[in-house]
């Protein structure tokens, strides 16, 4: 089974392609105009161990919120076509990532009611260019877009770089599970029948 995708997204904002590999082996090549997003991809593929590249380019000299956006949306996009009917997989994923003071879990239900539950305490403030509101707005995308129940919490932090990051490597590391094929999973894993 094939659990790829390509997926192209062009607006007035935003030109970007995403390309991703469920089965991959966490390699990335990630350019967004947004260097600290940049790093965050990179965990968050790197973790997932699935294969992402993302090109962006976008309207960052007004801010970079379209860009961060539209990539969750392309990547939440590519991440349902790669799974395709849902048939084998285990569903659920959850991972608790420490980053020194940080600590964040994540839990991951593919259940096709895209939303995000977000309860992290998190500075307001900027990280290079990258404003860490944002961080809960590509989420938002990504979950809505792949069809993700996706619950984020911080448990533990002070530092905003360090809470994101356990943040991005939690999702990732949760999806990675949740996404995984599972030899005693016949068909959908659903009492309806469908996710």
């Amino acid at each position: 089974m094939d659990r790829t995708a390509t997926v192209r997204r062009t607006t007035g904002e935003t030109d970007i392609t995403v390309t991703l590999v469920l089965d991959g082996g966490g390699r990335t090549a990630v350019a967004t105009g947004v260097p600290f997003f940049d790093h965050m991809l990179d965990a968050f593929g790197r973790h997932g161990l699935m294969d992402l590249r993302v090109e962006a380019t976008g309207d960052l000299a007004v801010d970079a919120h379209h860009t961060v956006e539209d990539v969750g949306i392309s990547i939440g996009t590519a991440i349902a076509e790669a799974l395709g009917q849902r048939t084998g997989i285990r569903r659920f994923g959850e991972a608790m990532i420490p980053m020194d003071e940080a600590l964040v879990l994540a839990a991951v239900d593919i259940s096709g009611r895209g939303q995000l539950h977000w309860a992290v305490d998190l500075p307001i403030e900027i990280i290079g260019t990258f404003d860490t509101t944002l961080a809960k707005e590509f989420l938002i995308a990504l979950a809505t877009n792949a069809g993700l129940t996706l619950h984020v919490r911080s448990l533990a932090g002070d530092n905003a770089h360090h809470i994101i990051e356990a943040a991005f490597k939690s999702v990732g590391r949760a999806l990675a599970q949740a996404v995984s094929l599972d030899p005693r999973v016949s068909g959908v894993p659903s009492t309806k029948g469908s996710l």
